[in-house]
């Protein structure tokens, strides 16, 4: 049977049902958006998926409220919203009609679903306060998704509806780029292990764009690196290792003697002809050729490994 709707509930809006809209507007493009509370919509049929309204879980009936009591969990207890059971359902096909391969659809589906779905089934469900993020409590998606509903003196015909269908594409820009990053991060992650490999117990891992690192890095047991070369616009950047990735502690700094220095004065300090810039942190540095960047890390690891007197 073809879905020709998509229903859930009118009036205001939260991030899960619009969420959920992104998902399932992918998948069902034909597919009519309504926005009802009458029964006649919200009554399963086979070319219908409701969601966030109806007052019942039934997947077979492709029914996914969360409203009810008993309401819908998760396998550790954790309440389900409208959002996490369209996606529990409808995500792995997401994946699919957005090209991510085979291969990764589990690992991508479950990473997205714990660090992006579940807090927002938290959010909805009451079960996780925005004020738990302090100062930023205002930036969290689900408050700036509502943000995008009218004001409160804004009651002209369909103005819900209105912001409703605006705020959509908004929020798949966030869904869509969370996916495409973590798709790429795992690209990323085959170039660099190859790379790992390659460069044997050298000190200097050379990559062929700029790309995440660190993580595969740390899987491939890499202890022995402790700088990153590769070409970055029309120049070349070398990068120290973070140890972990929330901290800026690395596992060798740049030369201090290079710090804050450009062009002319940081070549007299390294002694490299094209060295250009070395930021103050000592976390990159650029030159403006393969060789030069090379030599400038060679130079660094050199330095790294005196010993502290």
């Amino acid at each position: 049977m073809t879905i020709t709707h998509l229903v859930t509930h009118s009036g205001g809006f939260h991030a899960d049902e619009l969420l959920s809209t992104v998902i399932l507007s992918r998948l069902f493009p034909q597919a009519e958006l309504v926005r009802s509370r009458d029964a006649a919509w919200i009554t399963p049929s086979p070319e219908k998926i409701i969601y966030d309204v109806g007052r019942d879980y039934d997947a077979a009936a492709q029914l996914f409220d969360h409203h009810q009591r008993p309401n819908p969990l998760r396998e550790d207890g954790q309440p389900y919203s409208s959002f996490g059971l369209i996606w529990l359902h409808y995500g792995r096909d997401y994946l699919r009609a957005l090209d991510v391969p085979e291969a990764d659809i589990e690992d991508i589906h479950s990473s997205f679903d714990a660090g992006f779905v579940l807090p927002i089934d938290l959010v909805d469900n009451g079960a996780l306060a925005p004020a738990t993020a302090g100062q930023l409590a205002g930036m969290t998606l689900p408050v700036l998704l509502e943000t995008l509903k009218p004001v409160f003196d804004n009651r002209g015909a369909g103005a819900d509806d209105q912001a409703f269908a605006a705020a959509v594409p908004v929020a798949r820009a966030f869904v869509e780029a969370s996916i495409a990053g973590k798709a790429a991060k795992r690209r990323a992650k085959a170039m660099v292990l190859r790379a790992i490999a390659e460069t044997g117990r050298a000190r200097v891992l050379e990559l062929p764009m700029g790309m995440p690192f660190r993580a595969a890095i740390e899987e491939a047991g890499a202890d022995h690196l402790l700088f990153v070369v590769h070409p970055r616009d029309t120049d070349w950047a070398i990068t120290g290792i973070r140890l972990s990735g929330d901290s800026f502690e690395q596992r060798a700094d740049l030369p201090a003697a290079w710090a804050g220095l450009t062009d002319d004065a940081l070549e007299q300090a390294s002694g490299v002809k094209g060295a250009k810039f070395c930021h103050n942190g000592r976390f990159i540095a650029v030159a403006d050729t393969r060789e030069a960047a090379l030599r400038m890390a060679d130079l660094a690891v050199q330095e790294a490994q005196q010993p502290v007197t």
